[in-house]
């Protein structure tokens, strides 16, 4: 076991996966200084600045360039520095990456991974702090991972490199400095598979990315009431791992889904829809939805707190729910 950061660990799988693949290479703003967080500090001097490119700053035409090299056969690495910037790339990313499988008859594929830090981060502001993965997930033909923890930074982001379909890589800001210990050579995760991140009887509670650490806080709490709590971490939101979440929501009877994204439209109305309609008879309440306000975020400290989703909130939906039935 070795420990790490979840920074590190992200860059540690990059440079792993160019070292195993010479067709993997990576492009984007600031990248040869280190990234805007260090994210790719020291790379440029193992693998050059081919492999390790400075683009212009146009969102554009780094998804643009990228799109065609996936094409061609490489398999690049996004960097769009906020995940809100990738927002000037919104026809590269769904009408051309997601789609060219699909137009071309599946006769070429384009492996890329779009690495968007996202998430609400130390007084960010509204044009730098958005979680839109719901996005992404809505999408035919994309990819999304969100990992929450220093492990899944590493394996999937690996996965997302060795994947023959655009993957969205979502990389929660505030989590950059968070440390673990993770094993040794850690390789690939599969896709699209789910992570009981704590086991519990009597509620489930479905999330993802930095929600997963306040669900689990909330957890915590929740023992000191005699409420058992079991945790997803989805990983990956598209695919989703339903057959994991159903498993536990059999078990508890009771879910409660919850994002750090705007409610409103969030992916976690999907998850909590599938599990109304699938499970309904298995249900002893009503799946609870938690997320932000449909607000911008604030650069002040005290309305940015407002945004967020607090684990005082998750417990006090999982005590409610587990008074029902």
């Amino acid at each position: 076991m070795v420990k790490t950061s979840y920074l590190e660990a992200s860059r540690q799988a990059l440079a792993e996966e160019m070292r195993r693949d010479d067709t993997v290479w990576a492009l984007g703003e600031d990248l040869g200084r280190g990234g805007v967080f260090g994210q790719y500090k020291g790379l440029v001097d193992e693998f050059g600045p081919e492999r390790i490119s400075d683009a212009p700053i146009s969102e554009a035409c780094i998804a643009g360039a990228a799109v065609g090299a996936a094409m061609m056969g490489t398999r690049p690495v996004v960097e769009m520095r906020f995940s809100d910037f990738a927002l000037c790339a919104t026809d590269e990313i769904v009408n051309q990456a997601a789609k060219a499988r699909f137009m071309f008859g599946g006769q070429l594929g384009v492996p890329l991974v779009m690495r968007q830090p996202t998430g609400a981060w130390r007084s960010s502001a509204a044009q730098h702090s958005q979680s839109l993965e719901a996005w992404y997930a809505h999408i035919p033909g994309l990819v999304v991972t969100a990992p929450a923890t220093v492990a899944d930074a590493k394996a999937l982001l690996k996965a997302a490199i060795r994947c023959d379909d655009p993957v969205i890589h979502l990389e929660h800001k505030d989590l950059w400095a968070f440390e673990e210990e993770i094993p040794a050579g850690i390789d690939a995760a599969p896709l699209g598979a789910a992570r009981i991140a704590r086991e519990g009887e009597d509620v489930t509670i479905v999330t993802w990315s930095k929600m997963v650490h306040t669900a689990l806080e909330a957890a915590n709490a929740l023992t000191d009431k005699g409420i058992s709590a079991e945790i997803i971490d989805l990983r990956t939101l598209w695919p989703w791992d339903r057959e994991a979440v159903y498993a536990s929501v059999r078990k508890t009877g009771r879910a409660i889904v919850a994002h750090e994204a705007v409610l409103v439209g969030g992916f976690g109305g999907e998850i909590a829809a599938r599990i109304g309609e699938d499970l309904y008879d298995q249900l002893k309440a009503p799946v609870r939805r938690l997320g932000a306000p449909r607000i911008p975020v604030s650069y002040a400290p005290p309305l940015e707190r407002e945004y967020h989703v607090p684990a005082e909130r998750i417990a006090e939906a999982a005590q409610a729910l587990a008074a029902r039935g």
